[in-house]
């Protein structure tokens, strides 16, 4: 198994003279694969989701990126959550049922957004597992906190995502993962698109909704 994982890291392409290692080129094109996956709210999303995790972990420990890294293990254990979670909220005509997230919902993620980061921020300083801690915790929190919000069908995780991307391309930048950075881009403009889908779908089963209570409340 070192012995793969040795080869995975260490061999690859260059591409304008910047190396992408297999194990990064790999991982990062299953975490976009997600991201055309959740649009569609298929259950396909979260065994890819797994493939990317195992592959990223060991990119970002080689890279000393600690919160990252470890961001890839709570991401195995939200993603076995979300599978769960979305077979349990199937709709027969929509897929996977969505909705916005109620107030109180809008203020506890925001809250975790804030304390987790600083928290985890100061545990990275502490145990010096990460040369950028605060950028590196803000992903790691926000990550977290968008794929449970995902597994929820909540159209808000795809405004936490934009807000990782927006520190994550600076950060794989710095530490000079070019094809990682290239891959937030990218995903800054698919998450656009699949705030867009996932809001209009909200929209039409929430009037699908009020139509059926409406019905009933006639028929009754």
């Amino acid at each position: 198994m070192q012995t793969v994982a040795e080869w995975v890291l260490g061999n690859g392409i260059s591409v304008l003279g910047q190396r992408i290692s297999w194990a990064e080129l790999v991982g990062q094109l299953c975490a976009l694969a997600v991201v055309f996956l959740a649009q569609r709210r298929t259950l396909a999303t979260w065994p890819v989701q797994v493939s990317a995790t195992v592959l990223l972990f060991a990119v970002y420990a080689s890279a000393h990126l600690g919160g990252l890294a470890v961001r890839q293990v709570m991401i195995l254990v939200i993603s076995v959550y979300g599978w769960w979670a979305w077979t349990r909220r199937s709709d027969p005509v929509f897929g996977v049922a969505v909705r916005r997230a109620r107030g109180v919902e809008r203020l506890v993620l925001l809250g975790v957004l804030a304390l987790g980061t600083t928290a985890f921020a100061l545990i990275l300083t502490a145990l010096d597992a990460s040369w950028a801690p605060w950028p590196d915790a803000w992903i790691f929190i926000g990550t977290l906190v968008a794929f449970w919000a995902q597994g929820r069908g909540l159209v808000e995780f795809w405004l936490v995502w934009l807000a990782v991307d927006a520190v994550g391309v600076p950060l794989q930048i710095a530490s000079g993962l070019w094809f990682s950075a290239a891959i937030y881009v990218v995903f800054a403009a698919l998450v656009v698109h699949g705030w867009w889908s996932w809001n209009r779908t909200a929209k039409v089963q929430r009037m699908r909704d009020a139509t059926a209570v409406g019905g009933d409340a006639i028929r009754g």
